[in-house]
């Protein structure tokens, strides 16, 4: 039974996390680089660090990125071209079950000037990296592992499958910004990941392909557009809107968030900000998941932002209707002015 107990673990883990949940961040823009290889180096600076995390029990994710921008040295040209370079680690785990999945992905992209004013850009990014997933046996029992008093001291004669595989994973996404000093801007993208589909199966051999277990990693798209429109001279609201879809599953998060100018010179600001999101599952059924909140801080080129997801369609009681808590942080390095060529939360 304790046999039939693991394979269920085993499959039911990796299938929801590679194929249904893949990652994913309420403050979707404060993780850009895992939201479209586009957005590396779509900031008005030099360079960023971003980290991200969110409890979502019994799910602990995390990721990390930094991205670089540069400028071509098209000395004379009114229109300034720049290209972006980026590394981005990202883990997801479940520590009750011991499952691990973790990836790093390079990343490249160009930024084209579209106007003489270099307000606005036409961005391609892609991306290539390696996933790798775990499981570990450390807390896992058997009967014929029982020595009665001494507990389960016995070695098992349990068949395990490998409890560790690596895969190749590709992603490709393009991104539209406009960015005028005053007035209203426009950013739209989309991106495209798990280009070849990769297996994501514990059981599956590739010399024996027939008599494997194949769980492929479906492709997912994204695609996100958003306004920044002035309100006076301190506040500007952003309407915005994401949708993602992967084989039967379906998300979008739609809302507003609002930014208040504190203190021009400091660079200090306040966003306050909430959005939806009804999702779409393999059954047909769509309804809304949850609402998020969110209060996010500028201070001299620091990022601080908070949300909270108050689930509304959880099953049963407990810990499923719990919500989920992020947490994120980023510094802005040589920034130098308020252009949204990438929103911040």
């Amino acid at each position: 039974m304790r046999k039939y107990l693991l394979i269920i673990i085993l499959a039911l883990t990796a299938a929801t996390i590679s194929q249904a949940q893949d990652q994913h961040f309420s403050q979707f823009f404060a993780s850009p680089l895992t939201l479209n290889p586009a957005l590396t180096g779509t900031f008005d600076g030099k360079y960023r660090v971003a980290f991200i995390y969110r409890d979502q029990d019994p799910y602990k994710t995390f990721a990390g990125a930094i991205d670089l921008r540069f400028g071509f040295r098209n000395i004379g040209k009114r229109y300034k071209d720049a290209f972006g370079v980026g590394v981005v680690f990202y883990n997801d785990k479940v520590p009750e079950v011991g499952y691990s999945n973790n990836q790093i992905n390079v990343i490249g992209s160009f930024h084209k000037s579209l106007s003489p004013r270099n307000d606005q850009f036409l961005s391609l990014g892609v991306q290539a990296g390696i996933a790798q997933r775990n499981f570990s046996y450390e807390n896992l029992y058997f009967e014929d592992q029982f020595a009665g008093s001494s507990g389960y001291t016995n070695p098992t004669e349990e068949i395990l499958p490998e409890n560790n595989y690596a895969a190749a994973d590709f992603a490709v996404g393009l991104n539209y910004s406009y960015a005028p000093e005053r007035g209203m801007g426009i950013y739209a993208g989309a991106a495209m990941y798990h280009i070849m589909e990769p297996q994501v199966s514990f059981f599956y051999n590739p010399d024996e392909p027939e008599k494997s277990d194949q769980n492929t990693l479906l492709r997912k798209y994204t695609a996100y557009a958003g306004l920044s429109i002035p309100i006076g001279e301190d506040v500007r609201i952003q309407p915005r809107a994401l949708f993602y879809n992967q084989g039967p599953h379906l998300a979008v998060n739609a809302g507003a968030n609002f930014r208040f100018l504190i203190n021009d010179i400091s660079g200090t600001a306040l966003h306050v900000g909430g959005w939806a999101r009804p999702v779409g599952n393999a059954d047909n059924s769509f309804s809304l998941d949850a609402v998020v909140g969110m209060v996010g801080l500028e201070f001299n080129n620091f990022l601080l932002g908070v949300s909270y997801d108050a689930k509304l369609n959880a099953i049963g009681a407990g810990r499923d209707r719990r919500g989920a808590i992020e947490v994120s942080i980023a510094y802005l390095g040589e920034y130098e002015n308020e252009t949204i060529l990438c929103p911040k939360f």
